[in-house]
């Protein structure tokens, strides 16, 4: 499986000859949807999906399926039958030949005066868990995790142990969009010096990995 980041918290898996995009959002670039054969959204903040350009993708191509919580499921009615699908916590499915299970309700929490919205995250073929805006922890092994590094609602302590927690053997940052060259190699620094049985690194936008 080859892992491509495109933008801030967006990547591309690709298997087989078939593609799987998940979180093309407003920090993501418009050609991420390109040949993809299927859509995951986590939830409906807009660095993470925006309607418009997930709406015209679907229209350009009948065949393109999403799957999505039902928040995000409400805001793209009208694409016809069977095209959006709903997942919950706890739900699995095959879509284009990926195995995909469901964890998490929840976005973190930003500040107690915001209300909280729904959040799931998203493991791909027991390899690729992209949790989305939450510091879900998968109640299995992951061989790679998509971290978040920086976000509104975290700090760089919660993102360590985070890391620590799910175990993953390589973690590869996600949603940084708001750092800057300075802020990513401190990220750098002290996930590499306190999350050390992890292989922690960051890739460029439009530069890819190959999965085992």
């Amino acid at each position: 499986m080859r892992l491509t980041k495109l933008g801030h918290a967006c990547v591309r898996l690709e298997k087989d000859g078939r593609t799987l995009v998940l979180d093309p959002g407003a920090f993501t670039e418009p050609e991420a949807l390109d040949g993809a054969d299927a859509v995951l959204i986590t939830h409906e903040h807009f660095d993470h999906f925006v309607e418009d350009r997930l709406r015209r993708a679907a229209e350009a191509d009948p065949a393109l399926r999403i799957w999505t919580n039902g928040a995000v499921a409400d805001q793209l009615t009208g694409l016809g039958e069977g095209r959006v699908h709903r997942v919950g916590h706890g739900d699995a499915f095959t879509v284009e030949g990926f195995e995909v299970e469901v964890h998490g309700e929840w976005h973190a929490r930003i500040h107690p005066e915001i209300p909280l919205v729904g959040n799931v995250g998203f493991l791909v073929d027991g390899e690729v868990f992209h949790p989305g805006d939450a510091l879900t922890v998968p109640e299995r092994e992951v061989g790679t995790l998509l971290l978040p590094v920086h976000a509104p609602w975290s700090k760089l302590a919660e993102v360590v142990d985070y890391a620590r927690a799910v175990g993953a053997a390589r973690a590869l940052a996600l949603h940084d969009v708001m750092l800057s060259d300075i802020g990513l190699e401190g990220v750098q620094r002290f996930v590499g010096m306190l999350a050390e049985d992890v292989d922690y690194r960051r890739l460029t936008s439009g530069e890819s990995v190959e999965l085992g």
